[in-house]
Protein backbone atom coordinates (compact mmCIF):
# COMPACT_ATOMS: atom_id res chain seq x y z
CA UNK A 1 0.00 0.00 0.00
CA UNK A 2 2.94 2.82 0.50
CA UNK A 3 4.33 2.60 -2.93
CA UNK A 4 0.60 3.08 -3.75
CA UNK A 5 -0.01 6.05 -1.67
CA UNK A 6 3.52 7.21 -3.18
CA UNK A 7 2.07 7.48 -6.42
CA UNK A 8 -0.39 8.68 -5.90
CA UNK A 9 0.95 11.69 -3.69
CA UNK A 10 2.59 12.36 -7.35
CA UNK A 11 -1.00 14.14 -8.48
CA UNK A 12 -2.12 15.56 -5.39
CA UNK A 13 0.41 15.68 -2.40
CA UNK A 14 -1.93 17.48 -0.12
CA UNK A 15 -4.50 14.47 0.25
CA UNK A 16 -4.62 12.10 3.39
CA UNK A 17 -4.87 8.75 0.96
CA UNK A 18 -5.14 6.74 4.13
CA UNK A 19 -8.67 8.00 4.65
CA UNK A 20 -10.37 9.66 1.88
CA UNK A 21 -12.60 8.03 0.24
CA UNK A 22 -14.39 9.82 -2.42
CA UNK A 23 -11.76 11.15 -4.91
CA UNK A 24 -13.52 10.56 -8.14
CA UNK A 25 -16.98 11.78 -6.50
CA UNK A 26 -15.06 15.23 -5.29
CA UNK A 27 -12.92 15.55 -8.07
CA UNK A 28 -9.69 15.06 -6.13
CA UNK A 29 -8.78 13.39 -9.11
CA UNK A 30 -9.66 14.12 -12.71
CA UNK A 31 -9.52 12.00 -15.70
CA UNK A 32 -6.17 12.75 -16.64
CA UNK A 33 -4.65 12.15 -13.15
CA UNK A 34 -6.65 8.44 -13.80
CA UNK A 35 -4.99 7.75 -17.11
CA UNK A 36 -1.37 8.56 -15.38
CA UNK A 37 -2.06 6.69 -12.03
CA UNK A 38 -3.24 3.25 -14.37
CA UNK A 39 0.35 3.63 -16.14
CA UNK A 40 2.02 4.15 -13.33
CA UNK A 41 0.07 1.10 -11.44
CA UNK A 42 0.59 -1.20 -14.39
CA UNK A 43 4.60 -0.97 -14.36
CA UNK A 44 4.73 -0.66 -10.37
CA UNK A 45 2.93 -3.57 -9.33
CA UNK A 46 3.30 -5.35 -12.81
CA UNK A 47 -0.14 -5.32 -13.52
CA UNK A 48 -2.55 -4.62 -16.60
CA UNK A 49 -5.68 -2.23 -15.48
CA UNK A 50 -8.33 -2.47 -18.27
CA UNK A 51 -11.12 -0.46 -19.25
CA UNK A 52 -13.59 -2.14 -17.40
CA UNK A 53 -11.22 -1.84 -14.46
CA UNK A 54 -11.29 2.13 -14.68
CA UNK A 55 -14.71 2.95 -12.89
CA UNK A 56 -15.21 5.34 -10.10
CA UNK A 57 -15.85 2.53 -6.98
CA UNK A 58 -11.88 1.36 -7.83
CA UNK A 59 -10.75 4.89 -7.58
CA UNK A 60 -12.42 6.48 -4.97
CA UNK A 61 -9.82 5.47 -1.99
CA UNK A 62 -6.56 4.30 -2.42
CA UNK A 63 -7.60 1.23 -0.37
CA UNK A 64 -10.19 0.13 -3.19
CA UNK A 65 -7.61 0.84 -5.61
CA UNK A 66 -5.29 -1.30 -3.57
CA UNK A 67 -7.82 -4.44 -3.53
CA UNK A 68 -7.67 -3.89 -7.04
CA UNK A 69 -4.10 -4.62 -7.70
CA UNK A 70 -4.80 -6.99 -5.23
CA UNK A 71 -7.30 -8.42 -7.57
CA UNK A 72 -4.71 -8.19 -10.69
CA UNK A 73 -2.05 -9.86 -9.23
Amino acid sequence: MEKLIEILKKYNADVDYNTHEHLIDEEVLDSFDIISIVADIDREFDVEITAKDIIPENFNSAKKLYELIESLS
